[in-house]
């Protein structure tokens, strides 16, 4: 039996300017972090040594701001609009960090599209959209544009 994905995703045609998503949410643990200190190699104290981290004016250890943004990039593909139709991730254009992301933090991704551009050649389209990441507060951790190129519905 063939294991073939399927399309449950929107095609590139179906996102509308003003679309808005909410992904699910998903809790920051200490493996999160050790983890990809160990894959990156980015073993800064302020990650890794909850003495240090407790000198510091978070008062405790910060999830690395890019293991966040990987999170998030994984939130966004579980929340299947771009399942089976995304073509490529093509750009951060724009990115802030705003506020830390501590151990035991729960956050989501709130998706709005601002731009749709159709890419014949590439039987698709680009797609910019604007993300915004909050915890568990409704505070907002971080935020900025991606853009993605989504494919078309087929004929």
């Amino acid at each position: 039996m063939d294991n073939i994905a399927t399309q449950r995703g929107l095609w590139f045609e179906e996102f509308q300017i003003g679309q808005h998503f909410i992904t699910a949410a998903r809790t920051i643990t200490e493996t999160d972090i050790v983890s990809f200190a160990g894959l990156s190699g980015d073993y800064n104290q302020i990650h890794t040594d909850s003495e240090f981290a407790r000198s510091t004016p978070f008062g405790q250890r910060v999830a690395h701001g890019l293991l966040v943004l990987s999170i998030v990039s994984g939130l966004a593909m579980r929340s299947g609009v771009l399942e089976g139709t995304v073509l490529a991730f093509r750009e951060i254009n724009t990115w802030k960090f705003t506020g830390a992301v501590f151990i035991g933090d729960t956050i989501h991704a709130e998706l709005n599209v601002v731009e749709t551009k159709p890419i014949p050649r590439i039987h698709g389209g680009s797609l910019v959209i604007e993300i915004v990441v909050k915890n568990q507060r409704g505070e907002v951790t971080m935020k900025g544009t991606w853009t993605a190129l989504v494919a078309s519905k087929p004929q």
